[in-house]
């Protein structure tokens, strides 16, 4: 097995070489690689010297001085060095070892909890080691725990390090040890032969005074002594803020050619006949707001070119931009195409279904449904639809870029909540509207804001709409933060709203109880409240629930037959149901605030004024008391998306952590947010007078990633 494992790594390593050499040296080609030590850096994902040199530490220790015992801070990690005055085995407890060391200033107490046979043997009275640990005050005074030691000559001693020590991100079986052995060995390698070559023009470093890749390489694996540990760990040095730049100028320029792909690719031009659409305007109950009105003519101009549309619409919570879909998706039937739309949750696609057949079927247009629950003879005749065209309008969940789905001309796709979507999804998706050489025109939408910062570093491959204006009637919703032994009293306000005639929501993160995170579960919470409140009819909803049980429910809380409805978060989108005015929302503090934002989007719907309690579990860290506050102080979507982005990072606000888009090495876009205007001018400098250069970086940076061209 292990020989198979290490063939494999082999042979991506020469297939890297050939596709990227010299960069891509495999890296069992390094001084001291083993098999073993090949298989611990395959599950880092290090195969080259290029993956090992841009596998940057994730912190720095100081071990360039040696310190007197009596100096030490409690708390601080430091270098001590001594002679073993006494060693005791405790016969009872978890403490194993116990060797006492002492230097000219003081004793220190070594504490092992578990002690390997070498280590025994050398931890003897009168050696002399030299460790390196944190300090801290034990039963007994001043003691480290499991430091790391070495014996050493009293004679001879070996010089103390003259740079910070780097500390990786490892895994099990991969020492720090051989991990900064493998790393200098990597940059020797890379001073020694043509590896690594420098991409950046002279001009561009001269210009924002950046050291050479290999300085800055050589920087951050070894910073010098004098570097300030804590400047480092903020990557705050010009070497580090170098690497960062070139890796956000990748991503930019990555994304400005794609665009440019789409742009110099066939398009269907869908011509705006406007019949279907100015009936289907008629008998809305509705007018568009403005900026509806906006976003629907952008996307139409867009969509009658020749070249594919590739446009995001953000919408906070309730903006209309399900309207918006329909009207662009009505201009592609119009002109003899099939248009779909992709929803994550059977949830959300199913109130999609509903909504379309009530406003597509009077206007002669067949809408249909497919999701990996529609049942095999009803499958089958969808497929069919959609295969023959009798289809016109498409509404589904992943289930629609299958390998059995043949759409007959699908000129339109539309993505909602695309942050829920992993790149090769949408890949999928896009391809199955490829008609010869035409391909598809593409919608996506999110009713998460997106930051500016953003928006113009993650989407710089889109055209960019926003509804930034909410429909007429909607009321501002009132927003409480209760510790959650308050529950009589959200308890008693749910009895007096749903007897005025509202309706309410109660949502909790899980199904079932956990012992490890302290959360109400939806099916607990739902019993205590019929025992607590036998005078309303109360519903519960989750995931695990199948379609025709969800949608039942649903229903019901739609037309008003159920009061409370208990529900996980499988709520979070697209539910709309205007009687509902209070929302419920279990370990608040456990959710991020955009999601937060959405869930409290469920109720306000309606004329009457709406309430949205966050309740929380005692004691609340500050972080959490501090996002909880953001979202009592403000119902701005775009504002509380910024404060998210601040607070937890791009990864938690598009929900990409999941979805493998988020993939930078060294950035960070809020802390470099101020190297985006040079990145963005750089791009530009690249793309205009370095065109020979680009495919190099974006092989630095993205590998053979292909696929992201794709979306």
């Amino acid at each position: 097995m292990k020989h198979e494992v290490l063939e494999v790594i082999r042979e991506v390593c020469v297939l890297r070489e050939k596709k990227a050499a010299p960069a891509a040296i495999p890296v069992f080609k390094l001084r001291g690689m083993g098999k073993q030590i090949a298989r611990h850096l395959a599950r880092l994902e290090i195969f080259s010297l290029q993956d090992l040199l841009l596998h940057l530490p994730a912190r720095y220790q100081d071990r360039t001085h040696i310190q007197p015992i009596r100096q030490l801070v409690p708390g601080d990690a430091a270098v001590i060095e001594g002679v073993i005055k006494n060693v005791i085995a405790p016969p009872r407890g978890r403490t194993k070892l116990m060797c006492e060391l002492q230097d000219d200033t003081g004793m220190m107490r070594l504490r092992f909890f578990h002690v390997l046979p070498f280590q025994a043997s050398v931890l003897r009275p009168g050696a002399r080691l030299r460790c390196y640990s944190e300090v801290r005050i034990g039963p007994q005074g001043w003691e480290m725990v499991h430091p790391e030691f070495q014996v050493i000559s009293e004679n001879r001693p070996p010089p103390v390090d003259s740079h910070l020590t780097p500390i990786y991100p490892a895994t099990e079986g991969l020492s720090q040890y051989m991990l900064r052995k493998l790393t200098l060995h990597a940059l020797q390698t890379m001073d020694q032969e043509t590896v690594l070559d420098e991409i950046l023009p002279d001009s561009l470093l001269q210009t924002l005074a950046f050291p050479t890749l290999k300085e800055a390489l050589w920087f951050v694996h070894r910073p010098p002594r004098e570097t300030l540990v804590s400047v480092l760990q903020d990557n705050k040095t010009i070497p580090q803020k170098r690497l960062v730049f070139e890796e956000l100028l990748a991503h930019r320029i990555s994304l400005l050619q794609i665009k440019k792909t789409f742009q110099s690719r066939q398009g269907v031009p869908l011509l705006k006949h406007e019949k279907l659409t100015c009936s289907f305007l008629a008998q809305l109950p509705f007018q568009l707001t403005a900026a509806q009105a906006r976003v629907s003519r952008e996307i139409q101009q867009d969509l009658i070119r020749a070249h594919p549309m590739l446009r995001l619409v953000q919408g906070d919570v309730g903006s209309g931009k399900t309207v918006i879909a329909a009207l662009a998706m009505l201009q592609a039937v119009e002109s003899g195409f099939q248009a779909a739309m992709m929803a994550p949750t059977e949830l959300l696609a199913e109130q999609h279904y509903r909504v379309f057949r009530k406003w597509m079927e009077p206007l002669g247009v067949n809408v249909a449904f497919l999701s990996g629950h529609v049942k095999a003879r009803a499958r089958n005749a969808v497929l069919k639809s959609v295969n023959t065209g009798d289809a016109h309008i498409i509404l589904g969940t992943h289930a629609l870029f299958q390998e059995e789905v043949d759409f007959a001309a699908l000129a339109l796709i539309v993505v909602d909540e695309q942050h829920r979507f992993g790149v090769h999804q949408r890949a999928l998706f896009r391809k199955k509207g490829m008609q010869a050489e035409n391909c598809p025109h593409q919608l996506v939408m999110t009713a998460t804001p997106i930051p500016r910062t953003l928006a113009m570093s993650f989407y710089a491959d889109l055209d960019s709409s926003v509804i930034d204006e909410l429909p007429p009637g909607r009321t501002p919703v009132m927003t409480s933060v209760v510790a959650s032994g308050r529950r009589d009293e959200v308890v008693a306000r749910i009895r007096e709203a749903c007897q005025e005639g509202r309706q309410a929501y109660w949502v909790c993160p899980l199904i079932e109880e956990s012992e490890v995170i302290a959360c109400q579960a939806a099916t607990k919470t739902a019993d205590d409240l019929k025992s607590l409140l036998p005078m309303l009819k109360i519903g519960l909803i989750h995931g695990r629930m199948n379609p025709e049980q969800k949608d039942k429910v649903m229903r019901a809380f739609q037309q008003g037959e159920i009061q409370l409805l208990v529900a996980t978060t499988v709520i979070e989108v697209g539910v709309d149901v205007p009687n509902a005015s209070v929302m419920i929302i279990e370990n608040a503090e456990r959710l991020g605030l955009s999601q937060l934002h959405q869930l409290r989007g469920r109720v306000g719907r309606g004329a009457a004024a709406s309430h949205c309690v966050l309740f929380y579990q005692q004691p609340l860290s500050d972080l959490a008391r501090e996002r909880l506050a953001v979202m009592r102080e403000t119902t701005d979507g775009f504002r509380i998306a910024q404060r998210d982005l601040e607070l937890r990072g791009p990864g938690e606000v598009l929900g990409t952590r999941q979805t493998g888009d988020l993939s930078f090495r060294v950035a960070d876009l809020i802390r470099d947010s101020e190297l985006l205007p040079q990145v963005h001018r750089a791009a530009e400098i690249m793309m205009s007078a370095h065109q020979d250069k680009i495919p190099a970086l974006l092989r630095r940076w993205f590998g053979e990633k292909s696929e992201y061209e794709s979306v």
